[in-house]
Formats: C-alpha cells, structure tokens, sequence
C-alpha cells in the first residue's frame, strides 16, 4: 500500500512538472524572430505579474484605425534589477514606442525588445529572445 501511494504521488508531481514546463514557452515556439515589428501605442493596461510583465496598448494604424496589442516582457524582476524599470516608470495613458516580434499565431501580441518612452528614454524589455538590444 506504501508503495502504490509513493507511486501515485509521484505521478501526481510529474504530471504537476509537466505542466509547468509547457505554461513557460520558448521565443521561437511563440514569436517569429524573423518577423519584427515597430509599433507605437497608447498605453491601456499594464500587468506586473510573473512569470511577464505585460503591457497593452492602442495602436492607431495609418487610416486612423485603433487595434488594441498585448506586449509581453521579461519578468518584473528581470525588469527592475536589471533593466531599471519601476511600477512607476510607464503608466496608463503614456505614448509608447515598441520594437519586438510578433507572434506566430498572428494575434496582436508581441515580444518585446525595447519601449521607448515619449521622452526618449529607451529601456530594455526584457526579451525572452535572449538577445541584449
């Protein structure tokens, strides 16, 4: 009996595992690094949560259309003691500046690289591509 529950419970932690190895995905199985994208924004939202960071914004085409857009970032330690950002440094209603890759689902969602801010300030995101801007 000691032995079929051992046996159940590590079943139990693998399954556990597994999952939390396929919640936390690689760059190239999300975001084409091919496919880079310039887009700039209306700040909506902003979500300081592990294991990213999200910003979502506005985006105002040429024809005057607003499509909103998630930017996923690096995690809000990664940011803060590295990268210098603070829960203050952007806000809801800032005009931002992202350069990133999207994604390959073609969703309106990128990784992003760089936010540059509209004082000119550019800070690195983060970016799960694992290359420094």
């Amino acid at each position: 009996m000691k032995k079929m529950l051992q046996i159940g419970a590590m079943g139990v932690m693998l399954s556990v595992a597994a999952v939390a190895a396929q919640a936390h995905h690689s760059f190239s199985a999300e975001y084409d690094a091919q496919q880079g994208v310039v887009l700039s924004g209306i700040v909506t939202k902003i979500s300081w949560q592990n294991p990213h960071v999200y910003i979502y914004a506005d985006v105002t085409n040429d024809k005057g259309e607003v499509t909103p857009w998630a930017f996923e970032m690096g995690a809000p330690a990664v940011l803060t003691r590295t990268l210098g950002w603070t829960r203050s440094t952007l806000n809801v209603g800032d005009l931002i500046n992202v350069d990133g890759h999207i994604a390959r689902d073609g969703s309106n969602l990128a990784n992003a690289r760089t936010i540059t801010l509209a004082n000119g300030q550019k800070l690195g995101a983060g970016s799960s591509e694992n290359v420094t801007p």
